[in-house]
């Protein structure tokens, strides 16, 4: 990517007033909802530049980018003609520096190249030779006035003089003379910094660029009441677990490669129709409620659950978290239980009912009589202003994530506001949008702000539905960046209840691969799938008991899937393929149940410079194993014939081609996750 000052010819910018512009852009990548958001990607991510461009006539004719970094400093990076009879041009650029940048997109005649096609077809056949040289020498005349007035650089000087010389020297003949402006060392100079006339430009556009958290990362989700919960016989109920014995739990997740250790709220819990077990409006004494029904006397978004201990015992578990490199999302909840400060000090910011009570929240048959929902419509500003000040607390903590609970129920505009007040204050901060919810409303708070978004992955089980799924995600990838949960502390979904381990483990390998960020709840090592009747979510709902749980006996019994996620998460680290969501593509199978998939990185879009390529062929049922030819496209793998590949979960190497043949189990083997073996290794 070339500095600018650039070289000749301003661009004259597009749009109404302007015109169309002498050389048409009619279309520029990556762009939301024309430029009405902003389009986004995370530092170090390969990041696809479009137009759709064209001239009229026969003249050659080139694109630029005009990359501009959130200091100002501008680049020039030349696009690529990828399908000329569509007018298609692309390249890649790899933002390295979090914060807005600009691109703009310019189309230009290329004076030089179009005079180097009628050189290479007028010459031999002698046809206009002396007004062909003649033309060639002032098209380089003006190469050497920009070198000479400091827009090119001084070191393209000889070159360019030497191929003058020639074009000049009459007892040369006429291909001789042309020789030196048609050879490849003058075309690199031109193809790098071309000579432009008639210039004009798309933009500027807006490219956000996150940290690499944002595109990459995995998340380990547990409730830490339960870690360290002990029943006591003295008394005949529980004891609920501290931030102290939850900060035991971070060396396990670390170990098990996790990035993000992420807690559900930890604030005081109401006691007014507090939740007993599995939802039930009878609890019994000792039972800890649901920690979503938050406030109490003790306090409410801004305060610690006094059985989990005090802010500073909070901030020990953040202090151990990030000595274990590990940062620490929160959960919010936008919501009070009847007991919360809010309820009492600010009436107008729920919805009061005809009798005079608050209405608590509902989504039929479902009730939720220990949560009232919050309301936008009497006192806006005051509302914002206190949910800014409290994520702000949390941040002064050490928190740098935000899982938001329900973001869909609450007002679009106040997401906007409040996510453009941080991304200027806090840009560090990532916020994740648990929105199981239409997709248009999905996009939006990706369009808004959102970093990364819960997905309907869960439901998506056939070959058929994950590509399609794939796709589309693939498709708005440069607002939203997707979050695969195989099951989540409210979801469990029949084909995990009724796959069992082998379920867990196939989901599992899928969610790690097919996204670059995934995240697991705190038991899907131990395959816990007993569903509570009538419902997709787990009996004995952790939202509403104590749950501790034998991690290290289920390991040392050989029950625990804690190995796999290790593994995944390990091969995760090690294939900055892996890391990407745009560079999917997938092959054919045989068997309709066989899902393969494909990612790949050239070595420019690598920051060891070598190329990486992981192959997945997956079953996508828990109760059948197959034998299946599958069918690959080879092109975009980068290799020829036969190659070489290793699977990541076993070590062991194959000689494949396009069209291996492969035997796959639920319980022995359920996929392949396979790099292809470079020459060069």
């Amino acid at each position: 990517m070339a500095s600018l000052p650039p070289s000749s010819a301003a661009a004259q910018p597009t749009g109404l007033d302007a015109g169309i512009g002498r050389i048409p852009v009619m279309a520029a990548g990556p762009v939301v909802d024309a430029d009405r958001f902003p389009a986004s990607c995370a530092e170090g991510e390969s990041v696809r530049i479009t137009a759709n461009a064209f001239r009229e006539g026969h003249d050659a004719m080139g694109v630029q980018v005009v990359l501009r970094d959130p200091e100002g400093n501008a680049t020039r990076q030349s696009l690529v003609s990828t399908n000329p009879g569509l007018d298609l041009w692309e390249t890649r650029i790899r933002p390295r520096v979090t914060g807005h940048w600009q691109f703009t997109i310019e189309a230009f005649g290329d004076v030089y190249a179009t005079w180097a096609h009628v050189a290479e077809v007028k010459i031999p056949a002698e046809i206009d030779v002396d007004l062909v040289i003649a033309e060639g020498a002032e098209v380089l005349g003006r190469v050497l006035a920009e070198i000479e007035s400091g827009e090119r650089p001084a070191s393209d000087g000889p070159v360019v003089r030497a191929a003058i010389d020639a074009l000049r020297n009459h007892a040369l003949s006429p291909s001789a003379r042309v020789a030196p402006a048609l050879a490849a060392d003058l075309r690199a100079i031109l193809a790098a910094r071309p000579l432009r006339e008639g210039v004009t430009s798309d933009g500027p556009h807006e490219l956000v660029v996150h940290r690499r958290l944002a595109l990459f990362g995995s998340w380990y989700e547990f409730f830490p009441r339960s870690i360290g919960a002990r029943f006591s016989a003295e008394d005949g109920g529980w004891r609920s677990g501290t931030l102290r014995s939850a900060a035991g739990e971070l060396d396990r997740v670390a170990a098990m490669g996790f990035d993000v250790a992420y807690l559900t709220p930890v604030h005081p819990i109401g006691e007014t129709f507090r939740k007993g077990r599995n939802n039930t409006l009878d609890p019994r004494p000792g039972d800890p409620g649901s920690p979503y029904a938050i406030g109490g006397a003790e306090g409410g978004h801004d305060a610690i659950h006094p059985d989990l201990g005090t802010m500073e015992d909070f901030e020990a578990f953040v202090g151990r978290a990030h000595d274990l490199g590990l940062e620490v999302a929160l959960d919010v909840a936008l919501q009070c239980s009847p007991d919360h400060p809010w309820v009492k000090e600010h009436p107008e910011w729920f919805v009061v009912r005809p009798d005079g009570t608050i209405a608590y929240a509902e989504n039929p048959p479902k009730k939720y009589q220990d949560i009232y929902p919050l309301s936008f419509d009497t006192d806006y500003e005051g509302l914002y202003a206190a949910i800014r000040d409290v994520l702000e607390g949390w941040v002064e903590r050490g928190v740098t994530l935000f899982r938001i609970d329900n973001p869909h129920t609450k007002p679009v505009r106040f997401w906007q506001e409040l996510l453009a007040e941080f991304d200027e204050k806090h840009p560090e901060v990532i916020f994740l949008a648990e929105a199981f919810t239409r997709p248009t409303m999905m996009h939006t708070l990706g369009k808004v702000g959102f970093h990364q978004s819960y997905t309907y992955f869960t439901w998506r089980h056939t070959p058929e539905e994950l590509e399609e799924y794939l796709l589309e995600l693939v498709d708005s990838a440069p607002y939203m960046t997707p979050s695969f949960w195989p099951t989540t502390h409210d979801i469990l979904t029949p084909f995990m209840s009724q796959g069992g381990r082998p379920a867990f483990r196939l989901r599992a390998i899928l969610a790690a691969t097919l996204v670059p960020t995934w995240g697991v709840y705190s038991g899907y090592e131990l395959v816990e799938d007993v569903p509570r009747p009538g419902a997709e979510e787990q009996i004995d709902n952790e939202k509403y008991e104590y749950r501790p749980r034998d991690f290290a006996g289920a390991l040392q019994r050989g029950q625990s899937l804690e190995p796999l996620l290790t593994q995944l998460n390990l091969i995760r680290r090690e294939h900055p393929a892996l890391q990407t969501l745009t560079e999917i593509v997938f092959h054919e199978a045989d068997d309709p149940q066989v899902v393969v998939f494909s990612k790949h990185l050239p070595g420019s879009q690598t920051d060891s410079g070598r190329a990486d390529t992981v192959i997945v062929v997956s079953l996508t049922r828990y109760d059948e194993g197959t034998g299946s030819t599958i069918h690959l496209d080879t092109g975009a793998l980068d290799v020829e014939g036969s190659f070489e590949v290793e699977d990541l979960l076993t070590g062991e190497r194959f000689t494949w081609d396009e069209n291996p043949f492969v035997i796959l189990s639920p319980t022995d083997r359920p996929a392949h996750v396979l790099r292809v073996v470079r020459s060069e290794e």
